[in-house]
């Protein structure tokens, strides 16, 4: 360990964990700094422990603010009622955003007539709803950092809900398509942030079903819109598909003022500034409010650090592509089931609504199957945990999504095969998509995971926009090319990216070693394991 230096030039290590900062004060209260520093893999030498920086802060006569434990005020020690209320609740903000996105594919030709204007035009309604799903983050992220949790929700949601309305009282395609704009824009925040609540209340042993329960939301969300939007443009029109949302929306904000704030340095601050109140001491501080960024430096990350990874890291570049393809083929889907039962089959457009159930029993079965995951994750981990141990479920998933797709394809395209072989299409996709999306996910954040959240904007960047760029082409793609071989082109891109988990599974641990930012976790075998213990007994 570097020596002590003559001046206060104290920095955290760099991005710890709640985790690894618990870990840094209990083995330095217990054993010293040194011995802390020794056993905790992210310490980089010449930094200080964050118990070594709380005493060098008291000895100055700063008090530092922690959570006293056992008292509740760590979100951490909530009861698990309230642990569950908040992943309920954040996951209900999710499905509402998601279904905002794709509520109005259900009556896409209505507004063309009322409008005046083009389908073209009238597609653009889900293309820039969902492009906000990607700028949104690049703000709502660093803001949940500085203002907490709950602030980024309420405001979200109170905007999403006002910029409905423009769109369901519209006279024209413009503010049609900017209401819709706004709207995905101000949704955005509980897609980035539910990660976040979910690693404030949740330990790491505990957090695989509550992160599988927000993934559920994000897809259910978007299957549920065309089953609702197709009926209610059926029967009532276009327009009452916005109002429907409006109240929708409505609901979901009033939910927001029962949420309780969950990040730990929102909650120390807010418990630092009473005691400043209550004993007329300025020096009762937090380590957030002594030595973490500023909003300013925090968006500078948020813009450029994900962008920066995206390009130099492989992992994250590899996996966004795969991730992308996937998220972008259940919006084609939003349009192509149409083409497929209400073009070719004749169906009404409710009953072609309706054939979306299929998705959702796939994205159900394989929620139903994420448990066992979990069991054979922590198997596999027994000696050790490593990145690639979460790609099992993805590795699966790339053969079962090429397969659907194929499905999809030669049977979609003839009106004389039965309609279920579509359905079959459907299922199979939705099974895929939720164990690839959690799957990949999971890979990439214990990848980089002391810069997952950049990681993840960068993910979520590229995925929101490669998604909503498929509006403005996938009427053309199907009708110019055939519907069978424009989904025989999207079978074969399935077949072309499957190797990519196969790869990182035998080489990701190599390509990690030669990164800065990614995690150098290795596989631990039982013998290595056996070793470890004989060589700790000794010491």
């Amino acid at each position: 360990m570097a020596s002590e230096p003559a001046e206060a030039t104290f920095a955290f290590p760099p991005a710890l964990s709640r985790e690894q900062e618990d870990e840094f004060r209990d083995l330095d209260r217990e054993h010293g700094p040194e011995f802390a520093l020794s056993r905790t893999a992210t310490a980089v030498s010449g930094h200080w422990t964050i118990a070594a920086l709380e005493r060098t802060y008291t000895e100055r006569g700063i008090q530092v603010v922690n959570f006293e434990k056992g008292k509740g005020e760590d979100p951490r020690e909530w009861t698990k009622a309230r642990k569950w209320f908040v992943t309920f609740t954040t996951a209900f903000l999710c499905t509402s955003a998601a279904l905002g996105s794709s509520i109005v594919t259900g009556d896409m030709s209505g507004p063309v007539p009322d409008l005046n204007t083009t389908q073209e035009i009238v597609n653009l309604t889900v293309t820039c709803f969902v492009i906000g799903f990607g700028i949104g983050p690049l703000f709502f992220a660093p803001l949940s950092e500085v203002s907490g949790r709950r602030l980024p929700y309420m405001l979200s949601m109170l905007f999403f809900f006002i910029f409905t309305l423009p769109s369901a009282l519209a006279r024209n395609a413009a503010t049609l398509v900017i209401g819709r704009q706004l709207a995905g824009l101000a949704a955005s925040a509980p897609i980035c942030n539910v990660g976040g609540s979910m690693a404030d209340i949740w330990a790491i042993e505990e957090r695989g079903i509550p992160m599988a329960t927000f993934s559920f939301a994000i897809f259910i969300g978007p299957c549920l819109g065309p089953i609702l939007g197709s009926w209610i443009g059926q029967e009532v029109g276009w327009r009452w598909i916005y109002w429907v949302l409006f109240i929708f929306t409505g609901c979901a904000t009033l939910l927001t003022l029962f949420m309780p704030e969950t990040l730990a340095s929102a909650l120390l601050k807010k418990k630092a500034k009473k005691l400043r109140q209550e004993t007329g001491n300025p020096n009762y501080r937090t380590l957030e409010e002594l030595e973490g960024p500023s909003f300013g430096e925090l968006m500078k990350t948020a813009l450029w650090r994900p962008l920066e990874m995206l390009f130099t890291e492989p992992i994250l570049a590899f996996m966004t592509i795969y991730l992308s393809f996937i998220y972008s083929i259940l919006y084609l889907l939003f349009f192509a089931f149409p083409i497929a039962f209400v073009e070719i089959r004749h169906f009404s457009a409710g009953l072609s609504g309706v054939t979306f159930v299929s998705i959702m029993l796939g994205i159900c079965l394989a929620m139903v199957l994420m448990p066992f995951q979990e069991k054979i994750y922590n198997h596999i981990t027994r000696f050790g945990a490593f990145p690639e141990a979460r790609l099992f479920p993805m590795m699966l998933g790339a053969i079962v999504l090429p397969s659907a797709l194929f499905i999809f394809a030669f049977t979609g395209a003839y009106s004389w095969v039965h309609w279920i072989g579509v359905c079959v299409a459907g299922f199979m996709f939705g099974f895929a998509l939720l164990i690839i999306y959690i799957s990949g996910n999971s890979y990439i954040v214990d990848s980089y995971s002391d810069y997952a959240a950049s990681a993840i904007a960068a993910k979520t960047l590229v995925r929101s926009e490669i998604g909503a760029m498929v509006p403005l082409y996938v009427n053309q793609m199907f009708n110019n090319m055939g519907f069978q071989y424009a989904g025989l082109l999207l079978a074969l891109v399935g077949v072309l990216i499957a190797p990519i988990p196969f790869i990182f599974y035998r080489y990701g641990e190599r390509i990690r070693s030669k990164s800065t930012k990614a995690s150098q976790a290795k596989r631990r075998h039982f013998a290595e394991d056996i070793e470890k213990k004989e060589l700790d007994a000794e010491t």
